[in-house]
């Protein structure tokens, strides 16, 4: 499997693309989105499907349009934020400090996350894992055979997502980086939301909210 990103222009949001043999899983589609539309162009495969770690306006600015590019490729999230989706006050992009921007609306999503199922989409293999904190219905989708998990913004390099949004909990977010994220295999990888790739032994050593 290849991993590829978009660093967008707002707040500096992270997209992913998942290549391999078949297929193209993009993991929230951010604000650039001629260079992703031209990104997955330039792959010459379906997408598959697009995941979302969950549903705050930067992780999902494009999604309208990859889905109209792509042939409506299917839509995950956490059922906890899928009417967030359609709400810009919910997304924050309709929020007063957002009023330079458009409010961002998107269709609903086709599937919610089940957490007790192993996902097999197009030869890619993975599980999802609640880890709220930041949001109530924040996720980390983890590649097991790959061995690297995407955290959203659950846990980045040597910080932590905020909790000071609505529905966001300081302890709430701790908690879930320490049972479900810390719990895996030290060397595996970490892509997160914003910033550079970690690990968790990194993360566990370093990272100041946990030393």
């Amino acid at each position: 499997m290849d991993i590829q990103k978009t660093l967008n222009s707002a707040a500096r949001e992270n997209t992913y693309y998942l290549i391999n043999d078949q297929a193209v899983i993009v993991i929230d589609p951010g604000s650039n989105t001629q260079e992703i539309l031209d990104q997955l162009t330039s792959f010459q495969k379906p997408v598959a499907a697009i995941l979302l770690t969950h549903t705050h306006y930067d992780h999902i600015m494009s999604l309208e349009a990859v889905r109209q590019h792509f042939n409506q490729p299917p839509v995950y999230v956490s059922a906890k934020e899928a009417d967030w989706l359609g709400s810009p006050i919910d997304n924050l992009s309709g929020l007063d400090r957002h009023s330079d921007m458009e409010d961002v609306i998107a269709s609903p999503a086709e599937h919610h996350f089940q957490f007790d199922e192993q996902y097999d989409l197009a030869g890619f293999q993975f599980r999802v894992v609640e880890t709220p904190g930041h949001s109530i219905g924040g996720v980390s989708i983890i590649f097991d055979q790959e061995e690297f998990v995407i955290t959203g913004d659950a846990l980045f390099r040597e910080a932590i997502g905020r909790w000071d949004l609505p529905t966001g909990n300081y302890d709430q977010l701790i908690t879930s980086i320490k049972e479900k994220l810390f719990t895996l295999p030290n060397h595996y990888k970490v892509y997160p939301g914003h910033g550079t790739d970690t690990t968790i032994s990194h993360e566990k050593n370093v990272n100041p909210f946990f030393r």
